[in-house]
């Protein structure tokens, strides 16, 4: 299976990308592919950098080509079973990543006052630094043009909602009901392909 994360700011998709990690997924980052394009092309891989860059590439390639990098990385690998793909911030990006089998798309939320707390707790460089500049951020990256980021047409689109509101012991026992169901739909699939 590969499991896609997309979500609000500071709504946990880390956290439930790491939690696949120790279940022995493969992560795979849009984040990352801008990160290291940015670093061969000499700059910082700022919060505003990687969002500029991101825009630009979808601009220039297609609002899916950030998922077309992950998904080469994706079949260079053939012998993992299991996958997590972080970052999806476009429906591009999502159209991109449905043309893989067994791809389900999860999105992670929390209200925003929780999700600002976690930001200000974490302290990264790259969060904002008060509540205002956080809503002006995430109005931005909420619902942009074609080939800008578009969360909130990206939650729409996910197969899953997971709810992120409480402690990790919460959010861990929705990760492992979002598996059981991912499981039940291939399982369903398969089955229903070996009919035909």
């Amino acid at each position: 299976m590969i499991v896609g994360l997309t979500g609000t700011y500071a709504a946990g998709k880390g956290t439930v990308a790491e939690y696949l990690i120790g279940r022995g997924f493969q992560f795979y980052s849009l984040s990352d592919e801008l990160r290291l394009l940015l670093r061969e092309k000499g700059f910082m891989p700022t919060r505003d950098n990687l969002t500029k860059a991101g825009n630009t590439l979808r601009a220039k390639h297609g609002p899916g080509f950030l998922a077309e990098l992950v998904i080469k990385r994706l079949r260079g690998s053939p012998s993992v079973t299991n996958s997590v793909v972080d970052s999806i911030r476009n429906t591009g990006e999502i159209a991109a990543l449905r043309e893989l089998k067994d791809f389900f798309l999860v999105a992670v939320d929390a209200p925003v006052d929780i999700r600002y707390e976690r930001a200000k707790k974490r302290n990264s460089e790259r969060d904002p630094k008060s509540f205002s500049e956080f809503l002006v951020q995430e109005k931005r990256e909420m619902a942009g043009k074609s080939t800008e980021q578009q969360l909130a047409a990206c939650v729409k689109e996910a197969d899953f909602v997971i709810s992120n509101e409480s402690d990790y012991k919460n959010l861990y026992k929705k990760i492992e009901k979002v598996l059981a169901d991912i499981k039940a739909k291939i399982g369903a699939s398969a089955a229903a392909a070996a009919k035909k």
